[in-house]
């Protein structure tokens, strides 16, 4: 899927029960209705890369084969919780793929649970195009920046993954705001009402 270092191959096919302490009944049948396979697939580590990271002490990168062509968030999230490492998901359906990753930290109270800060997400491409990579130098800190760099929508440079998530926050929010206020404008009848709701858009529009 990415290219990496024959060290970092781990293809173990992991039960969809595994999960099943994290999962209500619903999402139980959802893992089996919709998921063919999941294998883990590679690890980036100190024992498999020779490089080390203190944020982001490894990297671990799975293949999901799917029974139907639809985005998964919610089971990716159950997995993400339940997992403390950070992880690469490579999403599959015949010929083409998606990928997710979450940036996340552990639960202050609950050893065994991770709390998601921030998921970047791609569309759903053909298997040919895929573009991404994972780059296997400096520290697995920069490793996983570098790697959700490649998702972003906000057009700044930023310094750690931390600031990274928090750029992209305010990004989206942003959006969101702008959305709205569109809808609100098409929608309002009253002409002084719209010039105040332009004159909000244009302030947002230059803040993002």
């Amino acid at each position: 899927m990415f290219h990496l270092p024959k060290s970092t191959e781990v293809n173990k096919v992991i039960p969809k029960n595994a999960f099943d302490n994290y999962t209500n009944t619903k999402q139980k049948k959802l893992f089996s209705d919709k998921i063919q396979r999941v294998t883990w697939a590679n690890k980036i580590a100190f024992d498999t890369v020779n490089l080390e990271g203190i944020d982001v002490s490894e990297i671990q990168i799975f293949k999901i084969e799917l029974k139907e062509k639809i985005f998964i968030k919610d089971l990716l999230s159950i997995i993400e919780k339940s997992i403390p490492y950070n992880l690469i998901f490579w999403i599959e359906f015949g010929n083409e793929f998606y990928i997710s990753t979450s940036v996340k930290h552990l639960h202050p109270q609950k050893e065994d649970v991770a709390v998601i800060d921030y998921t970047f997400t791609s569309e759903w491409k053909s298997v040919e195009d895929n573009k991404y990579q994972i780059e296997s130098k400096k520290n697995i800190d920069w490793i996983f920046k570098n790697f959700c760099d490649q998702f972003k929508t906000v057009n700044v440079e930023t310094k750690s993954i931390t600031e990274l998530v928090e750029k992209q926050k305010s990004n989206d929010s942003l959006l969101k705001e702008i959305v709205k206020i569109k809808v609100e404008i098409a929608k309002c009848k009253q002409f002084n009402k719209k010039v105040e709701l332009n004159i909000k858009l244009k302030e947002l529009e230059k803040t993002l």
